[in-house]
């Protein structure tokens, strides 16, 4: 499945899905070439995490703020759908965050089994969870055999210390869980949710604007990181 016809099944629109394909493949891949932060077209590359690291510099790039801030987010919406979309489809993430901490020569077997379980959202880090929430923190729904245990402040953003602290985790229906990782709901300081524009349909995924869910001060930071840096916000907002 390429990224356009990716694009349409999960809900975009015909033009919306022609236009991030084209940056992808065209647009955004040339000021990547001109700048040198890549030496092929960005819709070629198949890691989602060298993905990230090129997305990244290139939005550094005056040209791309400057187009970016014209286009109202287009640019850094068809790179966050491009992410999404290896993760989906190509996805080895998993897999290397885990490799990652296997190879790691510093830490001692216990560690790299706590940190390991931690991201695949078993262990102690998922018991602590469900001690914490009772259940999906955001509907209530008790089962916990539905439930994901999820970062707030992702996994390749946290250090060690953050990955295994309950307080940067929530407890989430699995439509909810994908929503919230992929940035287009995130919560306020009071818990109230916050829904992107960027979310077609939100209704469809039983999500309201009246939902909220209870922060202790110790969420405050990693909530507020997930604010800044996922939540897919529009340009200038």
């Amino acid at each position: 499945m390429n990224f356009e016809n990716w694009l349409q099944q999960i809900g975009k629109s015909e033009r919306t899905a022609h236009s991030y394909s084209g940056a992808i493949s065209g647009t955004i891949s040339e000021w990547g070439l001109a700048a040198g932060i890549t030496d092929q077209a960005l819709i070629n590359i198949q890691s989602v995490q060298v993905f990230r690291e090129i997305s990244e510099q290139l939005k550094q790039l005056s040209t791309f703020q400057e187009k970016n801030t014209r286009g109202n987010g287009m640019y850094s919406a068809a790179l966050n759908q491009y992410a999404a979309y290896l993760d989906d489809v190509f996805s080895e993430t998993l897999q290397e965050d885990i490799e990652k901490v296997f190879n790691n020569e510093t830490l001692e077997k216990t560690e790299k089994s706590m940190l390991i379980n931690a991201r695949v959202g078993q262990g102690k880090f998922r018991q602590k969870l469900i001690e914490q929430w009772r259940g999906c923190a955001l509907t209530g729904f008790s089962d916990t055999r539905f439930l994901v245990a999820s970062h707030i402040k992702p996994w390749r953003d946290s250090d060690n210390r953050e990955r295994l602290d309950s307080y940067n985790g929530l407890l989430l229906l699995p439509n909810l869980d994908k929503v919230f990782d992929l940035g287009f709901i995130t919560f306020r300081q009071r818990g109230d949710i916050e829904i992107s524009e960027m979310l077609e349909d939100e209704s469809l995924l039983g999500i309201s604007k009246s939902m909220q869910i209870q922060l202790d001060g110790a969420h405050q930071e990693y909530m507020a990181f997930h604010r800044e840096y996922v939540f897919e916000k529009r340009c200038g907002v």
